[in-house]
C-alpha cells in the first residue's frame, strides 16, 4: 500500500459512524466523485483498503484521489438529497451523469401544395403546421412512421407535381406502403384525403380513425363503390395491425417504467421502457462507460434519470436494491401527482417479470451494437454469469477434455468460446507426456500445469490471455484435481466441471461445492451443451488422428509399404484390423498396391500355415 493510501485510510478511520456525503478530490482540488453513506467511516475506509477488492473503475478513481471532504447529515435520506444536489452542481468525472437532451418534439405538416408529414425537434417560423409539443421523441417518431404506412404517404425526396412520371414508383408502392403520387394518376383531392386522415389519426388515435374509416367503408359499400370501400378496408386493417403492435403488455395500471441493466466487458447499457395504460409510449437507452459495481450503478442511474424525468407510480427493476426504501422516499417526494407513493419492485414471475426481461433483452441488444456482438450472445453469457455467481461476464471461456483408448495414446483438447462463439484459432492440442496408462485426473493436471506455465512464459500468443471461465469435461473429481494448481499459481479463475448423464448428455455444472442444475434454463443449457460437445469432438478427433498416424507408422515396417501406401491402405480399409483380415486378392485390389507389396502385407499378418 502506498504512503498516500495509508494517509487517506488513517483519515477515513477517524470519520464518525454517521450518515453523510463524502467528496473525493484530485491533486488539483477538482471534485472527481461524490457519494453518500449510512456510516461514513465504514464506507470511505473501504476505498483505501486492499485494491484487489475493487472493480477497475473504483481502482482508477482511488488512484486519482489526493484528499476527501465529508458532510454529516441527520439521516440517510438527507444524505441522498444532498448527494443529488452536489452531483448536479459539480458533475464529477466518476459519477454516472445523464444529460437532459430530450427537449420537445413536434409533428410537422409542410405547407407545400402536396403536403408532407415528418417529425422534428424544433418548431420553426416557416409557415408549416406543427402538432405538439410532445415530450417523447420516440412516440412522435413511431406515430409519424405508423401514419405514413397506414395511409400510404410518400417518404421519398421527390417533389410533386414537378416529378410526376419522371421515374418508376419505388419499392414502397409495390409493397402497398405508398400511394405513389409520382405516377401522376392520383388527384390532388384524393391525396389531400390521405393527408387529412393521417392528421386525424395522429391527433385522435387509432381507435377514432378505425371508427371513421369504418363509416366511410360502409358508405362506399352502400353506393356500390366497392373499389373505394376496399381502400378503406385496407386502411382499417393497417390501423388495427399498428394498434396491436402497440399493445406490448397488458398491464392494468395507469403508468409504470421498466429499467434493466446489461453489462459488457468495458461498458454497461441501461434500457428504460415507459408505459401508460399498458402501452409503450417512450423508450430510452444509455451506454455507460466503466459501470463498476452493479448495485451502485443502478442506484446512481435512478437518481440521475429521475432528476430530469417525470416519476411514475411503479418502477420495475431487473435486480433488488439494498437502499430501496430511501430511494422510494426520494422518488415519492419528486412525484408531482396526487398519489405520491412510488414503489421500486423487482418482479420474480408473471407479466411484470416478462416486462423486465423484454427490457433487458433490448439493453443487451443496444450494448451488442456497441461491441459487435449480438444481443442474444451477450444475454446467454449474462444468464450463465448469474447462474454460476461470477463477478464478471464470461466472454472468454476455455474448455478441456481428455481422450484415450484403454490408457493408450493419451491426449487432450482445449477449445475456446469468445462472446459465446467458438474461436477455432485459439484451439490447442496436448499429448500427455508424464505417464502411461489411464488416469484422467493426472492427465487434466498435466494439461493445466502446462497451460499455466505457457501463460507465465508469455511467449505463446494462444496462451497469453487468461480465460474468464474454465469448464472441464468431467465432474467434481476433475475440478478437485485442477483447482489447487490455479490457487498455487495465484490465478483467480472460476473453474467448473460439466457433468453428463448415463446417456452421455449434459446434465449439470459442478464445482467442489456441488452441482448446479442447468436444465431449467434452456438457453444456458443449450450453450453449455454446445461447449461440451465441441470440446469432446475436438479431443476425440485429435485422438483418432493420432491413432491413425501411429497405425500408419506400424504399417511402414512392412517391406514395400512406405508412408504413402500406408495412408492409402488405412483410407481404403478404414482400420488395421480390416487390413489384417483382408484376403490377398483384396489387398491386391487396394489403391497403389502391387502383387508383391500385397503379399508382403498378407505375410506380415499371417503365419506360414495360413498362406
Amino acid at each position: 500500500m502506498s504512503e498516500k493510501l495509508k494517509e487517506l485510510r488513517k483519515k477515513a478511520m477517524a470519520l464518525p459512524l454517521s450518515p453523510g456525503v463524502y467528496i473525493m478530490k484530485n491533486k488539483s482540488g477538482e471534485i472527481i466523485y461524490i457519494g453518500k453513506a449510512k456510516a461514513l467511516k465504514n464506507r470511505v475506509s473501504q476505498y483505501f483498503g486492499s485494491q484487489n477488492n475493487h472493480v477497475e473503475k473504483v481502482r482508477r478513481m482511488v488512484e486519482n484521489v489526493d484528499d476527501f471532504e465529508y458532510i454529516i447529515t441527520d439521516s440517510e435520506f438527507e444524505s441522498l438529497i444532498l448527494e443529488c444536489s452536489l452531483i448536479k452542481q459539480h458533475t464529477p468525472k466518476y459519477n454516472i451523469l445523464l444529460k437532459d437532451d430530450k427537449g420537445y418534439s413536434y409533428i410537422r405538416v409542410s405547407n407545400d401544395e402536396w403536403r408532407r408529414l415528418s417529425y422534428v425537434l424544433q418548431k420553426k417560423d416557416d409557415g408549416a403546421e406543427y402538432i405538439g409539443p410532445y415530450k417523447s421523441s420516440y412516440y412522435v417518431k413511431t406515430s409519424v412512421e405508423q401514419a405514413q404506412k397506414i395511409f400510404m404517404l410518400p417518404t421519398c425526396n421527390r417533389r410533386f407535381p414537378e416529378d410526376f412520371k419522371k421515374q418508376r414508383p419505388c419499392l414502397n408502392f409495390h409493397i402497398k406502403q405508398c400511394c405513389a403520387p409520382c405516377r401522376g394518376k392520383m388527384s390532388k383531392k384524393e391525396y389531400d384525403e390521405h393527408i387529412d386522415s393521417a392528421i386525424d389519426f395522429l391527433k385522435g388515435g387509432s381507435a377514432k380513425t378505425i371508427r371513421k374509416m369504418t363509416e366511410k367503408m360502409q358508405e362506399a359499400s352502400e353506393k356500390l363503390d366497392f373499389e373505394q370501400a376496399a381502400k378503406y378496408r385496407d386502411i382499417i386493417n393497417a390501423a388495427k395491425r399498428m394498434q396491436d403492435k402497440q399493445k406490448v403488455v397488458n398491464i392494468d395500471i395507469d403508468e409504470c417504467d421498466a429499467i434493466a441493466l446489461a453489462i459488457g466487458e468495458n461498458k454497461g447499457s441501461f434500457e428504460v421502457f415507459r408505459f401508460s395504460c399498458g402501452r409503450l409510449y417512450d423508450r430510452e437507452n444509455f451506454i455507460i462507460d466503466d459501470i463498476g459495481d452493479e448495485e451502485t450503478a443502478r442506484e446512481e442511474f435512478l437518481l440521475r434519470y429521475y432528476s430530469i424525468r417525470e416519476v411514475p407510480k411503479k418502477i420495475f427493476l431487473d435486480a433488488d436494491l439494498n437502499d430501496a426504501e430511501v430511494l422510494e422516499q426520494w422518488l415519492s417526494d419528486k412525484r408531482d401527482k396526487k398519489s405520491k407513493k412510488v414503489y421500486l419492485l423487482s418482479p420474480k414471475k408473471g407479466v411484470y417479470k416478462d416486462l423486465v426481461d423484454m427490457c433487458r433483452k433490448n439493453a443487451f441488444e443496444s450494448l451488442a451494437q456497441q461491441s459487435g456482438v449480438t444481443g442474444k450472445q451477450l444475454s446467454v453469457l449474462e444468464e450463465l454469469k448469474d447462474l454460476l455467481g461470477l463477478d464478471t461476464l464470461p466472454r472468454y471461456i476455455e474448455s478441456y477434455d481428455i481422450s484415450n483408448l484403454a490408457g493408450s495414446e493419451n491426449v487432450a483438447g482445449m477449445v475456446v468460446f469468445e462472446d459465446a462463439k467458438p474461436k477455432k484459432s485459439a484451439y490447442r492440442k496436448f499429448k500427455i507426456k508424464s505417464f502411461e496408462g489411464q488416469d484422467d485426473y493426472s492427465s487434466m493436471r498435466e494439461v493445466m500445469t502446462r497451460r499455466i506455465e505457457e501463460y507465465k512464459k508469455g511467449e505463446n500468443d494462444g496462451f497469453s490471455r487468461l480465460p474468464d471461465l474454465i469448464l472441464l469435461d468431467g465432474g467434481k473429481g476433475q475440478v478437485s484435481a485442477v483447482k489447487p494448481l490455479l490457487v498455487q499459481a495465484g490465478l483467480d479463475i472460476p473453474l467448473f466441471g460439466m457433468v453428463k448423464d448415463d446417456k452421455h448428455r449434459t446434465r449439470a455444472i459442478t464445482n467442489e461445492n456441488g452441482e448446479i442444475e442447468i436444465k431449467r434454463n434452456r438457453r444456458v443449457f443449450s450453450f453449455v451443451t454446445s461447449i461440451q460437445d465441441e470440446v469432446h469432438r475436438f479431443a476425440i478427433s485429435f485422438h483418432h488422428n493420432r491413432r491413425k498416424k501411429m497405425l500408419g507408422i506400424s504399417l511402414t515396417k512392412i517391406d514395400g509399404i512406405g508412408e504413402k501406401r500406408a495412408k492409402e491402405l488405412l483410407r481404403y480399409f478404414r482400420t488395421v484390423k480390416n487390413i489384417e483380415q483382408a484376403s490377398l486378392k483384396e489387398l491386391e485390389n487396394a489403391p497403389s498396391m502391387t502383387h508383391d507389396s500385397a503379399l508382403n502385407v498378407y505375410r506380415y499378418f499371417h503365419t506360414e500355415e495360413e498362406l
